[in-house]
């Protein structure tokens, strides 16, 4: 079925649904605040539109779960195979804070791990995109298009560049980075912190705090075609995705490329 997409369509698809979001971004807007206590705005809900509506066009047999529409039943999603899921604007508190630090993210499941993704940051004219299915991840931007790839660790505690996230920062985050030796730590909002790793400007995401599977999948092909990966913080297993009831993800890290990934999980993650 994956193999009769047209990723292109799906990468313009992110850029429409981008131009939708910077339509009413440059404009006077309302917030509205859900059940879960998270903010939501027309912006959250065009993107999803466009993008739900645009991928019924392209890939008609393959169902869609957005952020947005995420009511879906675990009896209904468990038959799921292959779908897409997306989160039509994630970081939607550092688009009202209009910062620029959002993205669109969509991605493609195939039997729990996410093969392919886009993630597109309008506001910076940013683009990531690639993964498994395509054997690699690039990277659009002012200066061009180029493959990206992790970085190596550091061997030892220092000279490490660690991202963190600008909204949610817990107090697990700062005894971990603790461990290293004066890192060079970034705080970065949305998905584009995983993108980092990915194209080698940080070398770990540690997200100690709660994220839900929309918010990642589509940074964790990117990483995955990149050379990098996402572990579970619990038992430091590789993320995956539709394997439970709720759409929460444990605990995580996002890693560039590691030579001695026990000495590195016992001395700095475990």
């Amino acid at each position: 079925m994956h193999t009769a997409i047209n990723f292109n369509d799906v990468v313009h698809l992110a850029k429409q649904a981008g131009a939708a979001i910077m339509e009413i971004y440059n404009r006077d807007f309302s917030v509205d605040i859900k059940a879960d206590d998270s903010p939501l705005t027309e912006a959250d809900l065009a993107s999803h539109h466009c993008i739900v509506d645009g991928l019924k066009k392209i890939t008609p047999d393959i169902p869609v779960l957005s952020e947005e529409s995420a009511a879906i039943g675990w009896q209904e999603r468990s038959q799921w195979q292959t779908y897409w899921l997306i989160d039509p604007l994630d970081g939607t508190k550092e688009f009202i804070k209009r910062n620029g630090e959002f993205t669109v993210n969509i991605a493609l499941i195939i039997e729990q791990q996410p093969v392919w993704g886009v993630v597109y940051a309008p506001a910076k004219a940013l683009l990531y995109y690639g993964g498994q299915l395509q054997a690699g991840s690039m990277k659009e931007c002012a200066e061009g298009k180029s493959a990206i790839h992790v970085n190596s660790h550091p061997e030892s505690a220092q000279g490490w560049k660690i991202v963190g996230s600008k909204s949610h920062q817990s107090d697990e985050f700062v005894q971990l980075v603790k461990r290293f030796d004066q890192p060079d730590i970034v705080n970065l909002g949305s998905s584009l912190k995983i993108c980092m790793v990915a194209e080698g400007s940080a070398d770990l995401y540690p997200r100690l705090g709660l994220t839900s599977e929309w918010d990642t999948a589509a940074a964790h092909a990117v990483l995955q075609g990149a050379g990098g990966e996402i572990y579970q913080a619990d038992n430091l297993t590789p993320l995956r995705y539709n394997t439970k009831e709720n759409l929460l993800n444990p605990f995580f890290h996002a890693l560039g490329k590691t030579n001695d990934f026990k000495r590195l999980a016992k001395e700095y993650l475990a």
